[in-house]
């Protein structure tokens, strides 16, 4: 049976590595930041307030019975 190796002393494997913002590289913290990958401060210089818009699909389809 083969035997599972042992972390390094001073990782922590129960924590995922940071996620980093593009621009400064500081760890980001909030939800917003780790979507866009930027942080707050870099997102304000960069002049982004909102989200991108998903593009949207038409997609054909049956009509559902009784409708």
């Amino acid at each position: 049976m083969p035997s599972t190796p042992e972390p390094l002393p001073d990782s922590t494997p129960d924590e995922p590595p940071p996620t980093r913002c593009r621009a400064c590289g500081h760890p980001l913290r909030d939800r917003a930041s780790r979507h866009w990958g930027l942080g707050p401060d870099c997102r304000r210089k960069l002049g982004a307030r909102t989200g991108p818009v998903p593009r949207g699909w038409d997609i054909e389809q049956d009509t559902l019975p009784g409708m």
